[in-house]
């Protein structure tokens, strides 16, 4: 990809990623997509990274990490239509089709092979993609993936927020209560409490950029609704186990498992046992870190891919 290359869309008038040398584009998708492209230029025939972020989450999830996977790279990180500065107003923002969004992405904007890496719904909805075109996608990283959880007892905050997405009627309504009683600065704080084992290690910088972005964000519509949708799409693919694994099964592309000990929204034990049914997969089990290693552990993250992506592209290409 080149600076004047078109096909990328248009420069993004504004992105709370550029403190981290990110450059923000808006392609039109059905609708505007954000993403941010970090570092280059780089050798034509280096194998592009695109990151995708989960539910609630955005480009910003990655700036702890883009920067340095930049270094001999194209590292892109996406917002899915209803997240970060993507609008989900008229659009459906459900798993399957923010999937179909992504591989769109892939074609009209990288067009060529990429390595994805999809942090908990982004996880699901890379495995997705490369399962329905392997030919688009060299590899995947997933970091504390969506994944079927085995019987246990859930943790009781990640259990009342998804009653309420659930809940007919009420998941929208809930979700603009609640905004309506947090300053922006406190909803990035009480995501931060669900997602990190230890949220002190959140850094100061990421925590301003993600306050500047979900003020923005509640001057955009139906940022509820594309949360609500997202959310229920997830569940219903994560109920349907039997099909839901034979998909993760149908992947053939390298897979990369990394995931934080810690984690309370997709327990440890979930990754344990999809990387026991997949034991060609690389794993990487990180103690006393939670649902976003990315952002709570990043240097460790950093070196698990670029490690696993020595191992395992540039052998191909030699």
């Amino acid at each position: 990809m080149t600076e004047g290359d078109g096909a990328r869309g248009r420069p993004a008038s504004w992105t709370p990623a550029a403190p981290w040398g990110a450059r923000g584009w808006v392609a039109d998708i059905d609708g505007p997509v954000h993403w941010v492209e970090f570092g280059g230029p780089h050798p034509e025939d280096a194998v592009p990274l695109v990151l995708v972020h989960g539910l609630g989450g955005s480009h910003l999830n990655w700036v702890l990490i883009g920067p340095d996977l930049a270094v001999d790279r194209p590292v892109l990180a996406i917002d899915l239509p209803g997240f970060g500065l993507s609008p989900g107003a008229g659009r459906d923002c459900s798993v399957q089709e923010n999937t179909r969004v992504l591989l769109r992405f892939l074609d009209e904007v990288i067009a060529r092979p990429v390595v994805l890496v999809g942090n908990s719904m982004g996880g699901a909805v890379s495995l997705l993609a490369a399962a329905a075109h392997p030919e688009a996608v060299r590899g995947v990283v997933l970091v504390d993936p969506a994944l079927p959880v085995p019987a246990q007892r859930p943790d009781a905050r990640v259990a009342a927020a998804f009653l309420l997405y659930l809940s007919p009627f009420v998941g929208e309504a809930g979700l603009r209560a609640i905004a309506a009683r947090q300053t922006p600065r406190q909803s990035v704080e009480r995501v931060i409490r669900a997602c990190y084992a230890d949220p002190g290690r959140a850094r100061e910088d990421v925590l301003a950029a993600s306050t500047a972005l979900a003020t923005e964000r509640r001057r955009m519509p139906g940022t509820e609704r594309s949360l609500v949708t997202a959310a229920r799409s997830l569940v219903a693919l994560l109920a349907r186990r039997t099909a839901y694994r034979a998909t993760i099964s149908s992947v053939a592309a390298p897979v990369l498992l990394v995931h934080g000990e810690a984690d309370r929204l997709v327990p440890v034990a979930a990754a344990r046992k999809a990387a026991a049914e997949r034991p060609e997969w690389s794993t990487v089990f990180l103690p006393g870190v939670g649902h976003t290693p990315q952002l709570e552990s990043p240097d460790a993250v950093t070196d698990a891919i670029r490690s696993w992506l020595a191992k395992t592209l540039e052998p191909a290409s030699r």
